[in-house]
């Protein structure tokens, strides 16, 4: 990437995209798969590890276990928010699949970002996800056995971080049932 976003004149000098400038983007297939829109500017996705991705399968599975009727475990469909349109590893959403048919969601009940090479974007995406009023977002770091869930949104990003370590037990405030020992979830 270029240096010349080093410059903090240029970063002020980004035009950014509007989400719908961006859908637009790729009705016109100019967009490359591989990004997502976050505040407003096109990120490239990072590609995913084999670590990455066996994690992402737990998550899955653990989740979808205890979720009730009107509840969505979506795994990288975007969420339309404000100026962003993310694409978490997982989501919970209330609703139904006939509901995003036409449109994706514009929030979720829980959010998880799992982090192998992408730290400090996903920690970034903090602040988007609690604009968002998304209740619970938890950044998962498999190669530092470590977990931070972040709860009680606000514009600004969240009033609660919780840094869980792999003898730690998560136990989830918007999905009941869901909990588990960090360790257990993650290599070691």
């Amino acid at each position: 990437m270029s240096a010349i976003l080093d410059e903090p004149a240029v970063r002020r000098a980004v035009w950014p995209v509007s989400v719908e400038f961006y859908h637009e983007l790729g009705r016109l297939g100019v967009l490359d798969r591989r990004v997502e829109l976050l505040d407003g500017i096109i990120v490239t996705k990072m590609s995913k590890s084999p670590l990455h991705a066996s994690v992402v399968r737990r998550l899955a599975k653990l989740i979808a276990a205890t979720l009730g009727p009107g509840e969505e475990l979506l795994r990288e469909d975007p969420l339309t928010l404000e100026t962003s349109e993310p694409e978490p590893d997982l989501a919970v959403v209330l609703g139904q699949e006939s509901d995003f048919q036409t449109r994706h969601p514009s929030s979720a009940q829980l959010v998880v970002e799992v982090a192998v090479t992408s730290v400090e974007i996903d920690r970034r995406k903090a602040a988007i996800y609690g604009r968002a009023a998304v209740p619970e977002y938890w950044l998962v770091e498999p190669e530092s056995r470590r977990i931070t869930v972040f709860r009680n949104p606000t514009p600004l990003g969240y009033d609660s971080e919780q840094l869980l370590e792999a003898g730690d037990t998560l136990t989830s405030q918007v999905i009941p049932g869901l909990s588990f020992r960090v360790g257990d979830l993650l290599p070691g």
